[in-house]
């Protein structure tokens, strides 16, 4: 089974078909094609399709919010959501994904910390935060960007990754870490993994799961394991 939309669409599908039906084909028709460029599935469908129909088939782990709906990569909130959230509209029509970034450097700029209690697999962490992620996969954008080590998408657990710089050079700092993979102790970020969390926030965040707006928080998420079945291209 192909998909063609957005990461939304991606989403509902992954719902309907989690431990059933067809491996799912997923095939970028909209602007940020988070799934997509994770899976390092060609955005052009007239080029995908062929890949993926001789390609391989994975199973994978899926995250689940607290209403059922399921995701491939992370639920974000904070710097991520803001940064989809105010992506303009115009530039998304005109520009595509790089209208992301324009919001993303907004975000940033901001830097709106916020008390952050997190719960994993029952133990509370307290802390102040400018962004966590809630993640299944390692990296995004064909690897570019990484968001933690050993982070495995199909081990039966996520990872929350919080980030919380305190200055504009701390996030560039952060963000240089990530592109190099470098995981070192570090004070500005702290990783946790597990398979049940609830994320709660004051104030009140926005929240993005596969780059899909949430009302926000508070939420919670659990693992599915092994619950979503993709088609991929083949390794080189």
């Amino acid at each position: 089974m192909f998909t063609l939309g957005g990461d939304g669409t991606v989403m509902e599908v992954l719902g309907a078909l989690a431990h059933q039906g067809p491996p799912v084909g997923v095939l970028g028709g909209g602007t940020a094609n988070v799934v997509a460029r994770t899976l390092r599935i060609p955005l052009n469908p007239a080029r995908a399709i062929p890949l993926l129909l001789n390609g391989d088939e994975a199973t994978l782990d899926l995250g689940r919010l607290g209403d059922g709906r399921r995701f491939a990569i992370g639920v974000g909130v904070g710097l991520d959501a803001t940064m989809i959230s105010e992506a303009p509209a115009r530039l998304k029509r005109r520009f595509g994904f790089m209208a992301y970034v324009i919001g993303g450097y907004r975000a940033v700029l901001r830097n709106q910390k916020f008390r952050l209690r997190l719960t994993v697999d029952g133990t509370v962490y307290d802390r102040s935060a400018s962004a966590i992620l809630v993640a299944n996969f390692g990296a995004v954008l064909n690897d570019l960007v990484a968001f933690g080590d050993g982070i495995a998408h199909d081990d039966g657990l996520l990872n929350a990754c919080v980030f919380s710089p305190d200055s504009l050079w701390d996030a560039l700092r952060i963000l240089w870490r990530m592109v190099r993979k470098d995981f070192s102790p570090d004070r500005c970020l702290f990783y946790k993994s597990g398979r049940d969390f609830r994320v709660e926030t004051i104030p009140h965040m926005p929240a993005q799961a596969d780059g899909e707006l949430l009302p926000g928080t508070p939420l919670s998420v659990s693992v599915d394991p092994l619950a979503g079945s993709f088609l991929i291209p083949k390794k080189d």
